[in-house]
């Protein structure tokens, strides 16, 4: 219902972003149109953040909100502190707030807002919808964000794309989209078996393989790129990853490097703006 709205405006308006760092490490990600800025997720030391704010010629300053997917370290570390200095609005769903507050230290109450699972807010010119995933998290949910006939999503943090999730993002412009490990590499690595178990359960991350198949499901003509999210530094590697999705990707008759295009991303080093 809400696509259908979407596809019926002029494609007139544009969706801006930089993934400025994706990783065990830590994750933010930047999304701008006209009239807002937005920040998904803070998992850097608030002085990281700024430092990749200055990489693509942005300043924290001119944010309009921080969206939390959820609660884990690596996507909230900086909150706190970057939200007290620059008095900041922040969004997340009612059980993540009540997960992550003793994390972040002290917050003014009129910086908190609550963004359910499974609904749309409009952000100036922006729409954006929250959809779950399955995470070991405590109610974990990524974004979709509409402007326009543009359409930008983020996924990663899932141990499974299922057919609910495809029903959400399917038909994007462009994806984050999570290729975390490569499943012969973890399972020979030094990991131990429990933390093995967690990565390769349906509450862990996708795998480079299940990963381009759920893409495989989801890409139409309007996919422009695709970047890779989310990468472990030690079960996987940049290059393999993007060998492994594009292999899968051209068996199911997609032409990759023609109109769609794949991208890496990186935890120390932030992408260069793309507008669709």
């Amino acid at each position: 219902m809400f696509a259908n709205k979407i596809l019926t405006e002029k494609d007139t308006d544009q969706i801006r972003f930089s993934i400025l760092a994706s990783g065990s490490s830590g994750n933010a990600t930047l999304i701008e149109t006209g009239d807002q800025k937005i920040l998904v997720d803070c998992g850097l030391s608030g002085k990281k953040m700024e430092g990749l704010f200055a990489q693509v010629g942005r300043n924290m300053n001119d944010l309009d909100a921080i969206l939390i997917t959820h609660e884990h370290s690596d996507h909230i570390k900086g909150l706190g502190v970057l939200a007290r200095k620059y008095k900041l609005p922040i969004y997340a769903n009612a059980k993540t707030w009540k997960a992550m507050d003793n994390m972040i230290g002290e917050v003014s109450s009129d910086q908190k807002f609550q963004f359910d699972m499974e609904t749309v807010k409009s952000f100036g010119s922006m729409q954006v919808e929250s959809f779950g995933v399955s995470h070991d998290a405590i109610e974990p949910m990524f974004y979709i964000f509409h402007n326009g006939n543009k359409k930008f999503v983020m996924i990663t943090d899932t141990g499974y794309v299922s057919d609910r999730m495809k029903g959400h993002i399917a038909g994007a412009d462009a994806y984050l989209f999570e290729s975390n490990h490569d499943v012969e590499m973890l399972r020979m690595g030094r990991y131990p078996w429990n933390v093995k178990r967690r990565i390769l359960g349906d509450e862990g991350h996708v795998s480079n393989e299940d990963a381009a198949i759920a893409m495989s499901e989801v890409i139409t003509d309007q996919t422009k790129r695709i970047y890779l999210g989310h990468l472990s530094k030690d079960n996987n590697m940049k290059e393999l990853a993007r060998m492994s999705v594009t292999q899968t990707l051209i068996s199911e008759g997609i032409d990759v490097g023609g109109k769609l295009e794949i991208f890496d991303t990186d935890p120390d080093n932030a992408t260069s703006i793309f507008t669709i």
